[in-house]
């Protein structure tokens, strides 16, 4: 059976090759298909918390309603679509004259000491309480009728969209192919000869790594120290 490339039956197929469990010019058959569906999106999914995974971020408009808090992303939420992995710590606020500053992304300790969660106000800050279904965004302040006009942005990373039907094709850039197929032949090579396995572990964990590696930010990136803590214990005053 042709595939393409970077189709799932081709990544499946050249996997069982390199872990001994397909001779080449066989197919493999339905129930075996199945199951390295199954544990191919199984890797992918745990692939996508690993690193930054920079293809999977998005831009995510929220729309302001004056008094309303929280905004809910998910299905059936605020904002209906596939629940987000995350949000980052990336988010801003754009007002209606196309003016934008940034906001501060809150830990779920400093929204909880915050004095006053109920006042109306200009945005400053978020918290994001990451529940099973939804992600639960919590600003400071609540956008009042002035905040309402503008529109807070966050930076969210998508759920990888896994594998359907054979013919689907990867959800990974090109150059993560090798990696995809080396990785699911690890997972395979049980019970074949000791060389097989090692052969199969070495190379996964190789291609993984040397492509993690590769996938950060461009620019260069500078450390300071977070004084947010020390602001709110009151050490500053």
């Amino acid at each position: 059976m042709a595939a393409e490339p970077n189709s799932a039956y081709s990544i499946i197929c050249d996997a069982l090759i390199e872990a001994g469990k397909l001779q080449r010019g066989d197919d493999p058959d339905s129930e075996l298909i199945s199951e390295c569906m199954r544990r191919l999106n199984d890797m992918v999914n745990l692939w996508q918390t690993q690193g930054l995974k920079l293809w999977l971020q998005y831009d995510l408009p929220v729309p302001l309603v004056a008094g309303v808090n929280p905004y809910t992303i998910g299905p059936g939420g605020s904002i209906n679509m596939t629940k987000p992995t995350r949000v980052l710590d990336n988010g801003y606020y754009l007002d209606q004259f196309q003016n934008r500053y940034p906001l501060i992304m809150l830990s779920r300790d400093e929204y909880t000491r915050l004095s006053q969660t109920t006042q109306q106000g200009a945005l400053n800050s978020y918290f994001v309480d990451k529940q099973q279904y939804q992600l639960i965004v919590w600003f400071w302040l609540v956008p009042d009728t002035q905040a309402a006009t503008g529109v807070a942005h966050l930076l969210i990373q998508q759920q990888v969209t896994n594998f359907i039907n054979i013919t689907d094709m990867m959800n990974f850039p090109n150059e993560w192919r090798i990696a995809l197929l080396w990785g699911l032949a690890d997972e395979k090579c049980t019970g074949q000869p000791l060389s097989v396995q090692q052969r199969c572990e070495r190379k996964a964990a190789a291609y993984f790594d040397a492509l993690n590696s590769w996938d950060v930010e461009d620019s260069s990136t500078t450390m300071q120290p977070d004084v947010r803590t020390f602001q709110n214990s009151g050490m500053f005053r």
